[in-house]
């Protein structure tokens, strides 16, 4: 089903600017906070062509195949590092709840299901002046991509992969925001950190990131990863990628 702004807005009691195609949700969303928007306002595009990543790389959505959204919040400066941990909680829930098993979170809000990436969270706070505007909660969810013919193949997979039946974008893009309004609203508790840690697929195995290997003890409150090296030390990794991830014997 193509998407429209009029489907969406029947659909959504969140206000909202829908896009056919955009280079970046997350670009046009930080405009509209600038421009006063509400918290919990979205953007929506169907094709998104210059979509980022973590380290500044291409998420590219292709046009009736996936979700491409952006959620401005204005979150208080405490709790910001934990919109990572909302959005990856989010895409959990969802996956959950149109019958995924087998899902985890790869550090830091990677949703995996049998072991392949089926979306990507980017978080992009806007400061100015030394205070905290606001923030972007940027979600990408493959629904139908297909990578069967891509270098992909292993890493990356989409929902209607495990489902085995179509899904409805509009309905999934209803249960995404209900998700991630409930995370958002207790995102001072507890709960957040100790259900997103809870969640993680990789801690007790041997992990590579940021050039640190060993075994990845635990997380912190504030999302960094703990990793004990091969002399015992533990060090602490704050952003980076799992380059390598391993179940120990």
């Amino acid at each position: 089903m193509t998407l429209s702004e009029s489907m969406l807005q029947q659909q959504l009691a969140q206000p909202i600017r829908y896009y056919p195609r955009v280079a970046s949700a997350n670009d046009l969303a930080k405009t509209w906070l600038l421009e006063g928007a509400p918290d919990g306002a979205v953007v929506i595009a169907d094709e998104q062509t210059s979509g980022r990543g973590r380290r500044g790389r291409v998420w590219r959505t292709p046009p009736g195949a996936a979700l491409a959204l952006s959620i401005l919040l204005r979150p208080p400066a405490a709790h910001v590092a934990r919109l990572n941990m909302i959005g990856a909680l989010s895409v959990y829930d969802l996956a959950a709840q149109v019958g995924c098993e087998e899902i985890g979170i790869k550090w830091p809000n990677d949703i995996q299901v049998s072991g392949r990436k089926v979306s990507g969270v980017l978080v992009e706070n806007v400061w100015m002046q030394g205070k905290l505007r606001g923030a972007v909660l940027g979600i990408g969810v493959n629904v139908r991509v297909d990578f069967s013919q891509t270098d992909l193949r292993d890493a990356a997979a989409s929902l209607e992969d495990f489902t085995r039946r179509r899904l409805d974008r509009v309905k999934l893009i209803r249960i995404l925001l209900d998700r991630a309004e409930h995370w958002y609203q207790r995102i001072e508790s507890d709960a957040v950190y100790e259900t997103w840690r809870r969640r993680l697929n990789m801690l007790g195995a041997l992990v590579v990131a940021e050039g640190v290997s060993g075994r990845a003890l635990d997380v912190t409150p504030e999302g960094a990863l703990l990793i004990e090296d091969a002399n015992g030390v533990l060090r602490e990794v704050v952003v980076g990628d799992l380059a390598e991830l391993r179940s120990l014997e």
